[in-house]
């Protein structure tokens, strides 16, 4: 610990010593005309036309051998050695070099390639400038991989010096890109409804409560990515919309959820769930495809193939293949002493047969490879997912199934406003015996329907999506998840 708060203090001297000299170690002003990779790659035709090049990053290496001093410069494509001579910049400069200047900093070169004795293509530097000084070293040797907490702290030296985690978060903004290519291509309109919200809906959650100083007003952040909104914009008119942005949910946190993610939601007028579950196939293949280049995945222990037909597993089928619970016809006694029986861990607080029935599921749900779709769920779990004409106590609802998880929800929407308001109300009632989870009364919403919605399937997807194709947890994937303070 000594030996780095002196070498901290080092640089800070440095730093004073640049500033006597009349240099600003932190200006404003940097220019390059090429990165690394593009030194790298068009080498050969640059060192044929001695082409003077400017490039600027961080210093990842610095080596003195008398009047000649290599280092390694990084930008965001890559790295590449640079030679200072003593006669190239200058005797001034290159003692400013040498005795100011130190690994992590970051400077602007100009000069001409060449290949050293050994063979490896650098830059002759002409002229260098100081960009940012790094008063603190980058540490020899980064443990952030082997320190969970400190590689999610100190985000930044995990993407420095591991090129996985770099890869990983360049593969995340790809995944995202793809998604809005493909909704984009399929003449969605891109739109973006309030995080602050009067009544939460589009989800059984529980929401994060703030209070807005201006309105002198208690507010929730949002549990969807504005589902009851999005149908209201199908009532006024539009046709197929989609959003993709934050929501948060004040939950518990484990390897598949976190409070607050990234989640995308769409909604398409004139479409029912069947047509969903076909738009919905095509997108996770064509999101696979363009993001890792294959649709072929090792997940949890499963072998995903995600080409193959998609299976569909019903509900009331798959429960009892597992529990030899028959949802429809047993009560919340009977499935507390079936989830006893499996060992299954649940919150008892204002725990319901709905919960209970959900805790089955999800036990089930484990088993399950896929790629395929959930159907047949029944309508009290399903508060805003229309009927099933032929079977009323079941909703038009799918879930896509992968690896034993669910990573998407959607349905034919509820567009009866008499149908909804009556399930509200039973939402409310479960809120009030005690589930947190249970969803709001949204009047206004219902007002809305009542001026008429369309047949409308919806679905929403988060970034479990990403971080399961990734196989890996997560929180891993976001890139400053929250953290505790540091004591």
């Amino acid at each position: 610990m000594t030996e780095k708060i002196s070498e901290r203090e080092d640089r800070l001297k440095k730093l004073e010593e640049l500033k006597k000299l009349g240099i600003n170690p932190y200006p404003a002003e940097s220019r390059k005309s090429h990165s690394a990779g593009q030194v790298l790659a068009d080498f050969e035709k640059l060192q044929k036309n001695s082409a003077t090049i400017q490039l600027a990053g961080r210093l990842r290496s610095l080596r003195t051998h008398g009047n000649l001093t290599f280092a390694h410069l990084q930008d965001a494509s890559g790295k590449i050695q640079l030679a200072f001579s003593k006669k190239e910049i200058g005797p001034d400069r290159y003692k400013l070099l040498t005795k100011c200047i130190d690994v992590g900093d970051f400077i602007q070169i100009k000069g001409a390639v060449f290949k050293t004795h050994a063979g490896e293509p650098s830059v002759m530097v002409k002229q260098w400038s100081l960009l940012a000084k790094a008063v603190r070293p980058l540490p020899e040797k980064w443990h952030g991989l082997n320190d969970e907490e400190e590689k999610f702290r100190k985000r930044y030296l995990d993407i420095l010096f591991n090129p996985e985690a770099k890869e990983m978060f360049l593969k995340r903004a790809k995944f995202w890109q793809a998604v809005r290519d493909f909704l984009i291509k399929h003449d969605f309109l891109e739109v973006e409804t309030p995080v602050l919200e009067n009544i939460t809906g589009g989800a059984d959650a529980k929401p994060f409560l703030t209070h807005h100083n201006a309105l002198d007003l208690d507010v929730y952040l949002r549990i969807s990515m504005g589902e009851l909104w999005q149908k209201r914009l199908m009532v006024a008119g539009f046709e197929k919309t989609f959003e993709i942005g934050r929501q948060f949910r004040n939950e518990g946190m484990d390897a598949e959820h976190l409070q607050d993610y990234t989640q995308m939601e769409f909604y398409w007028a004139y479409a029912d769930y069947e047509m969903g579950m076909k738009l919905v196939e095509e997108l996770f293949k064509y999101l696979a495809k363009e993001t890792f280049g294959t649709l072929k995945f090792k997940i949890k222990n499963f072998d995903i193939d995600l080409s193959k037909t998609w299976s569909r597993y019903d509900y009331r089928d798959t429960v009892k293949k597992y529990t030899g619970i028959d949802i429809l016809k047993t009560d919340l006694k009977e499935i507390e002493k079936k989830l006893k029986e499996l060992k299954i861990e649940y919150d008892k607080t204002g725990f319901s047969k709905t919960r209970a029935i959900d805790n089955l599921w999800k036990y089930c749900r484990k088993q399950i490879a896929g790629p395929g779709f959930l159907v047949g769920v029944p309508v009290e779990v399903s508060p805003l997912a229309k009927r099933d004409e032929n079977h009323p106590e079941l909703s038009q609802r799918f879930q896509v199934i992968i690896a034993g998880s669910e990573l998407g929800n959607g349905y034919s929407e509820l567009n009866d406003p008499l149908d909804q308001a009556d399930r509200f109300k039973q939402q409310a009632k479960l809120r009030e015996e005690g589930d947190e989870e249970a969803q709001m009364f949204d009047q206004e919403f219902v007002e809305a329907l009542e001026y008429g919605m369309p047949p409308t399937c919806g679905f929403g997807m988060s970034e479990r999506v990403f971080s399961y194709l990734m196989d890996k947890p997560a929180r891993e994937c976001q890139i400053f998840p929250l953290m505790k303070p540091k004591k």
